[in-house]
């Protein structure tokens, strides 16, 4: 890798301080037997993100509509709409398919993503565009004829083994939007693959909604690219990524420590191969579960034939079926 293609930013405390924190709650979130959600939540989860990725594009369908679609019913509204949520389904359905650090699986995604909305879905761009906001142009996008360039030099990067997951995510995200590729879709493909990016190295982010918050701070995600812009570097927009995904990270352990049922608590500890176990072992693997829930838990695991127990009280060992 030449030093001089690797994209500008620079390594501030904050940033330090927010991948030390997401660190720390990835391991929670391994610990806590989080990154194996339940079907319900993970169904729940991959409909907040369709529908947040694309109300910030303005779709107006509403979760319960993507929710009718993904289960193939027939829902009212306007057919752009529904259909940029029925490729969108697609997509995040197959996401194991694409490779984070090729450019033809970004391509084919892109077409996925806009097929039948855009002409030329899956084509990298063949004309200037510049961003307008209202009367002034936010952005102008490098010429055309230096997108494949610029791309492939950006896939490129995403192969350095010495760069950190999550700050290579962010730096893609940013730079594929300064770039600015297709004609349309950008918005959508730079978070779809933040989140391929994540997920390479934590499982956990194919499920995890981060772009519930993105459009809930919509202003400031516009603002941090617009400021990243001016000082040529994504180092404010990096802050910003990086405090989303913490967040999230947050509402993610929030949200399982209230809801995570026995029967998850189960299946994930019968997942770790252990053929014989006390209920000490169980609780050590669930730190936050009282005695009481871990005897109540391991009684259903009988109940459901999971394992048979031998010897009485604190001698009371369980054998897996």
């Amino acid at each position: 890798m030449i030093a001089s293609m690797k994209p500008p930013y620079d390594i501030t405390p904050k940033i330090l301080k927010l991948i030390s924190s997401i660190s720390e709650k990835i391991g929670e979130v391994n610990a806590n037997y989080l990154s194996k959600q339940s079907p319900q939540l993970r169904k729940q989860n991959r409909i907040k993100t369709i529908h947040s990725s694309l109300q910030i594009e303005g779709n107006t369908l509403t979760e319960e509509q993507i929710t009718a679609l993904i289960e193939n019913k027939r829902v009212i509204g306007p057919e752009k709409d529904v259909l940029e949520v029925l490729n969108a389904i697609k997509v995040y359905e197959k996401l194991e398919e694409y490779k984070f650090s090729s450019d033809k699986s970004f391509l084919k995604a892109h077409l996925q993503l806009m097929n039948g909305l855009i002409e030329s879905a899956g084509k990298y761009r063949k004309q200037g565009v510049g961003i307008v906001k209202g009367t002034n142009v936010e952005h102008i996008a490098p010429p055309h004829e230096n997108v494949p360039y610029l791309m492939k030099d950006l896939f490129e990067y995403l192969k350095d083994p010495d760069e950190l997951t999550l700050i290579k995510s962010c730096v893609f995200h940013y730079e594929m939007e300064f770039i600015y590729p297709f004609l349309d879709g950008n918005g959508r493909m730079g978070r779809l693959w933040q989140t391929l990016i994540l997920m390479a190295e934590y499982p956990v982010f194919e499920f995890l909604p981060f772009e519930t918050l993105i459009s809930k701070t919509q202003d400031e995600y516009y603002k941090s690219l617009a400021l990243s812009d001016k000082s040529g570097k994504s180092t404010i927009f990096i802050e910003y990524m990086l405090g989303v995904i913490e967040k999230s990270l947050e509402n993610l352990l929030n949200y399982n420590n209230r809801i995570l049922k026995d029967i998850d608590r189960l299946e994930y500890f019968l997942k770790l191969g252990i053929k014989e176990f006390s209920r000490k072992d169980y609780m050590n693997i669930f730190k936050d579960l009282s005695s009481a829930t871990a005897s109540r838990d391991l009684k259903k695991g009988m109940e459901m034939d999971m394992f048979e127990s031998v010897g009485n009280l604190n001698k009371t060992r369980y054998i897996v079926k």
